[in-house]
């Protein structure tokens, strides 16, 4: 079966991404605390050098110019990268794109942004472009996952700057359906690996949302893949999407996910869930929230 964006899905991937880009460019340009540690590891500017960085490879990627950024070996890094290296990757990439002025890089990701929605305007959505560990990904995905990046990141920058940052659960949601649904039905590369140990018999864990199409996503038989609506499951999971995805990249803990209702797990066999998330993980938290 293809992949369609719905066009209500594409217009909103494209307002998050304009709307999202401004919000974030006033966390760096209205009382900004460059210095100030957003994560263990990383500065407000490292962050948002972190986004701005990403931006910039997504112009390539549509425009299919020359990558802006001068990145020793950056093709070959990033076509090797997979979950649990991705990490190593943003490390290289921070070392040699040094911009860390905060109104310098709200430019930059305001020109970045630009040229991604000018470039995306009268293109199909459902088009892909090579992404992280050679995955192909639909532009609406593309899109949808630099959207979950100023929202996650956005967090992190005013959560240390005491400064409110909505997350609107539609834009959430967008990670989920355009972006890891869009990746599954085309190709995952080698970003999800699966050459870890894998369950002796298939997982099937279905995924639902108020904001999203329900899914079910089996790993099993050296592969993951997409499942007919009707398969059997042995996981239900219920999510709230913004809050979800603040717990896959290591923001909140599943503890306090699931006291909170943002994720709801159940199904006939909810104990093969763990085994299924050692294969079928977001990137590490290795840049987890600053302590406040």
């Amino acid at each position: 079966m293809s992949f369609v964006v719905p066009v209500d899905r594409w217009t909103l991937a494209r307002t998050a991404l304009s709307v999202l880009t401004d919000r974030f460019q006033s966390l760096l340009t209205v009382d900004s605390q460059p210095k100030a540690m957003a994560t263990r590891d990383w500065t407000v500017s490292d962050t948002a050098a972190h986004v701005v960085s990403i931006a910039m490879l997504y112009v390539t990627l549509v425009e299919g110019d020359e990558p802006p950024l001068q990145i020793p070996d950056i093709r070959a890094a990033l076509s090797a990268a997979n979950v649990d290296t991705v990490a190593d990757v943003n490390d290289h990439v921070l070392r040699h794109f040094t911009e860390r002025d905060p109104a310098r890089l709200a430019e930059l990701l305001g020109e970045a942004t630009d040229a991604i929605l000018a470039a995306t305007a009268q293109l199909p959505p459902e088009r892909t472009v090579q992404w992280l560990g050679d995955a192909r990904v639909p532009i609406a995905g593309m899109v949808a996952h630099l959207v979950n990046e100023l929202l996650v990141h956005g967090w992190d920058i005013a959560r240390v700057l005491r400064r409110p940052w909505s997350m609107p659960d539609d834009y959430a949601s967008l990670y989920f359906d355009q972006f890891f649904l869009g990746m599954l039905h085309h190709d995952y590369g080698v970003l999800l690996d699966t050459s870890r140990a894998m369950p002796k018999r298939p997982i099937a864990v279905q995924f639902s949302s108020a904001y999203t199409p329900t899914a079910t996503v089996v790993l099993g038989d050296g592969r993951i893949r997409l499942a007919p609506p009707d398969d059997p499951v042995d996981v239900r999971l219920r999510f709230r999407p913004a809050r979800f995805n603040l717990m896959l990249f290591g923001r909140t803990g599943t503890a306090v996910a699931a006291m909170r209702r943002d994720v709801v797990v159940g199904g006939p066999r909810p104990w093969r869930l763990p085994a299924f998330l050692r294969v079928v993980h977001m990137p590490n938290a290795r840049y987890a929230p600053a302590a406040p």
